[in-house]
């Protein structure tokens, strides 16, 4: 006979300590960690528990006794529903420390490393609405609030369009404003979930794969610049060609307006033929040089990867090329250079800047973006990186003097941290959306490599996401 998995009561009047995994707020019971939704270091709350394992509980706040010093008024009315901006109760100044202390403790838990110098991490001036990209989904049965349904009315219209719930991948809630994104993005997307309904046009339902509209891609780009990007799950071609003369009527400061046909059960995009229906098919982003002598322009299209706080992406590239302290005769790799921004940011400082990614679209953009701005000392390359960064690789290029790494989360490939040990380049600049990732490559290149300087820098204001900056240097 099988053990009864008893419910454990509500926990009450719980003091959290700390923030834990994935943001969550810590507390503790009999012995075990409990990790909190919706609590704030310094609270009193009662939790009920929602899982529950052999060395740790999760719960979500029911009821607050005391308020932590720590704890502000959330800016958002979807606060606690949505599954983004979940720190927007926590006073910014301690989501910097929180952060921060996350970065130290990974690289000395994980990597087993401690920088010569942790510089003091970098807040962001533009706490909101620093954005460039947004992806919004079309559903026709929108979530209803626990307040909604309280209320004992009827909402026979349940068509909407916004963000999924966290856990649910077919469960969208229904926004009409997000602080994320500037200008136009909440006014274009209630136009066209509006003029849908207005229509009585069919919207996507996740489980059939059956409608119409699917999901809308908004990116406002620091120059004012605007693409539209709507996703259809079919052809409707009237009730398409209507939908964007009228949202282009609408909206004249729409740059480029495109939309894509999607008959795939999966919504991504990097496999589709997008169609433009108006502007030239891209944005272009500026960015100030490093020198301040002009700037740079980059063209952005639908499927370009672009740091998504323009304005926070130009302080943690300088971050990054004070730490590369590259001389006028430094070569300079760029691995997982994507559209080239870092490589292109570092290119008026070294001899030649070499650029190397796995998508091919991104090296096109990155080569258009060099033309563009007149660099003829940056070259790329796409492929797998450890395929492409070889032997042959550096024998063409010759040896770099500096390596700048930005990998996705997952961090480095194994055979590529194996590399870097076998060149023993001087120095490394490694630049990480993942700190715990970032502290296991750590952990292997230490062998040859000293770990002098760390500075954090925070991309990602009102949530618990950090990038981080290591500059690391050959040993004697």
């Amino acid at each position: 006979m099988g053990r009864r998995n008893r419910r454990i009561p509500n926990l009450e009047r719980m003091q959290l300590t700390d923030i834990g995994n994935k943001g969550k707020a810590l507390g503790r019971h009999d012995e075990r960690v409990v990790f909190v939704t919706g609590g704030v270091p310094g609270d009193v709350v009662d939790v009920q528990v929602t899982k529950k394992r052999r060395n740790y509980l999760e719960g979500k706040v029911i009821k607050i006794h005391e308020y932590s010093p720590d704890r502000v008024e959330p800016e958002c009315q979807y606060f606690g529903i949505c599954g983004g901006c979940k720190w927007q109760n926590l006073d910014y100044s301690k989501q910097l420390e929180y952060k921060e202390k996350e970065v130290r403790e990974n690289l000395k838990k994980i990597g087993h490393v401690t920088p010569e110098e942790f510089q003091p991490i970098l807040g962001s001036t533009q706490r909101y609405f620093y954005r460039n990209k947004l992806e919004f989904s079309f559903t026709d049965n929108k979530w209803l609030t626990q307040e909604q349904l309280d209320s004992g009315q009827d909402f026979p219209e349940r068509r909407g369009a916004g963000f999924h719930i966290p856990g649910f991948w077919d469960k969208v809630l229904d926004i009409d404003s997000c602080h994320l994104q500037p200008d136009p993005s909440n006014a274009i997307r209630n136009y066209v979930r509006d003029w849908a309904i207005e229509k009585d046009l069919p919207f996507f339902h996740a489980r059939s794969q059956e409608g119409w509209l699917r999901t809308l891609m908004i990116r406002v780009a620091s120059t004012g610049e605007v693409l539209v990007l709507i996703q259809f799950k079919c052809e409707m071609e009237q009730e398409r060609e209507a939908l964007l003369a009228d949202v282009a009527a609408a909206f004249p400061k729409i740059t480029t307006l495109q939309y894509v046909i999607n008959e795939k059960q999966n919504d991504t995009i990097y496999d589709q033929d997008i169609i433009t229906y108006s502007g030239s098919g891209y944005i272009e982003e500026a960015m100030p040089k490093y020198s301040g002598n002009g700037e740079l322009r980059f063209k952005i299209g639908p499927k370009s990867f672009y740091q998504t706080n323009p304005l926070q992406a130009h302080e943690l590239y300088k971050v990054a090329l004070d730490m590369a302290d590259i001389q006028k005769d430094d070569v300079v790799f760029d691995l997982y250079t994507g559209t080239g921004t870092i490589a292109l940011f570092m290119a008026e400082k070294a001899k030649e800047v070499v650029g190397i990614e796995l998508i091919p679209e991104a090296i096109l953009d990155a080569k258009t973006n060099a033309m563009k701005n007149g660099i003829e000392n940056a070259t790329f390359y796409d492929g797998d990186m450890k395929n492409v960064f070889t032997e042959d690789f550096i024998a063409k290029h010759g040896k770099p003097n500096v390596i700048i790494t930005d990998p996705p989360r997952d961090g480095m490939h194994a055979d590529v941290v194996q590399s870097l040990l076998d060149l023993e380049i001087q120095k490394i600049v490694y630049v990480s959306c993942n700190s715990a990732t970032q502290a296991r490559d750590l952990g292997l290149l230490k062998e040859k490599y000293e770990v002098t300087k760390s500075k954090a820098v925070d991309m990602f204001p009102q949530t618990h996401h950090i990038e981080n900056v290591v500059q690391l240097v050959l040993k004697a």
